[in-house]
């Protein structure tokens, strides 16, 4: 895999010698990225403090704009996370905070590609609440499932306790949790801790490795699902797991996000740590910062490295 990273820029990185400003934009992060969310920037807000919109920063991406979405409520509004500023435990920075609430883009199309072969990674600046009944242990703070079918597509959740997992799904069998739906469990996470989730799913078929991070590298823990390269994924909600209008806030999550990257390949270790590091550097978490490697990733015959 060709890394647009130098090894010997992801080093510095890990090192801590690369200079990280206030703000960190898509020129800071590794090549590709089609989303970016940042709870800083892109806000539109209502109603003092209730975010109707949440702007895409790479605006040349088709998918530009995640949305409130009223259909489906009792309450119209309702569905609008609230916004938190200057927050000590982020390094000044802001978070949206979902109660059962969500954020939509209604591209149906843009992040088809995830699952269907070219791969993917994506990574979360969050903090969870204490769950409240919905689904059993699925509360979603993102997902493109498909609104009918087999629900093919990613998506990331917590149980009821807060024990992190991510999955993707093929849309060749319904299944929860089977060959075709996997379940990617992680551990269970301290509420109101802000901490660094990621994922990263191989690309190629017919199976892709499907990988969940907490703060840092190694994986802590894998899953493998087979290819579908005709998978029909929907529009990418924030929040909860697909565009629930049937049952909005059912399954998804209470917590904050203070940021949301995704790219449409899978990144190379390298990339990884260059990521971690510069969101553990950027909102000064103190968890994550524990677990930066002293010495930098060595090269290996590993296409990753």
């Amino acid at each position: 895999m060709k890394i647009p990273l130098t090894f010997h820029r992801a080093a510095a990185l890990a090192l801590g010698l690369f200079a990280i400003t206030s703000h960190s934009s898509a020129a800071d992060l590794p090549a590709g990225l089609i989303l970016d969310l940042d709870a800083d920037r892109g806000l539109t807000v209502e109603d003092v403090d209730r975010v109707a919109k949440w702007e895409n920063q790479i605006r040349q991406f088709p998918a530009k704009d995640f949305v409130k979405r009223d259909q489906g409520r009792k309450e119209a509004g309702s569905g609008r996370p609230t916004l938190k500023k200057n927050l000590p435990e982020l390094n000044g920075h802001q978070s949206l905070v979902f109660l059962q609430q969500e954020l939509t883009c209604l591209n149906e199309d843009a992040f088809d590609s995830l699952s269907q072969g070219g791969g993917s990674t994506w990574f979360s600046v969050l903090a969870v609440h204490p769950q409240r009944v919905g689904l059993k242990d699925v509360n979603s703070f993102f997902g493109n499932l498909r609104n009918d079918n087999n629900f093919e597509g990613i998506w990331g959740c917590f149980n009821d306790d807060n024990t992190l997992w991510w999955g993707a799904r093929n849309g060749i069998t319904f299944g929860r949790f089977d060959r075709n739906n996997p379940q990617v469990i992680g551990p269970k996470l301290t509420t109101g801790q802000f901490v660094i989730v990621a994922g990263r799913m191989d690309a190629g078929t017919p199976t892709a490795k499907l990988e969940l991070f907490l703060n840092h590298l190694p994986a802590c823990s894998s899953a493998e699902i087979p290819v579908n390269p005709k998978a029909n994924p929907s529009c990418l909600s924030i929040g909860q797991e697909r565009d629930a209008i049937n049952h909005p806030g059912h399954e998804s999550f209470d917590g904050e996000i203070a940021r949301f990257l995704i790219w449409p390949r899978p990144l190379s270790d390298p990339e990884m740590i260059v990521t971690f590091n510069l969101l553990t550097t950027l909102y000064g978490l103190t968890e994550a910062k524990a677990s930066i490697p002293l010495t930098p990733v060595a090269p290996s015959n590993n296409p990753r490295q």
